[in-house]
């Protein structure tokens, strides 16, 4: 298996790195990155699960029953990545493409 493939088992499922980066900004809620996301329960709470199982993020004690959650150093480490995700989506217009087009060569 390539390296860029056992990433992907990591965090290549859907959704699993727009929650890292919502907590690049720091810990949170359960019910925060729900709202914030617009997932589904339980497709939220499978991925931080498996995230969790990962070793990406961690489960914080809250008063009341509540959880938070926040990035172990390993899940820290993909801010870089990210970032470099966003920025290709910027130079290439990705948003503005359908997945029907075809990418066309500049000619």
């Amino acid at each position: 298996m390539s390296d860029l493939a056992a990433a992907l088992d990591v965090v290549g499922s859907r959704w699993a790195l727009l929650i890292v980066e919502r907590l690049l900004d720091g810990p949170q809620r359960y019910s925060d990155l729900q709202r914030d996301l617009g997932m589904g329960t339980n497709m939220l709470a499978t991925r931080l699960r498996e995230l969790e199982a990962a070793g990406v993020l961690r489960r914080l004690p809250l008063r009341h029953n509540t959880r938070a959650y926040a990035l172990t150093d390993r899940g820290r480490a993909l801010r870089d990545a990210i970032e470099a995700l966003g920025r290709w989506a910027a130079e290439q217009n990705v948003a503005a493409h359908t997945r029907d087009e075809t990418p066309r060569e500049p000619g």
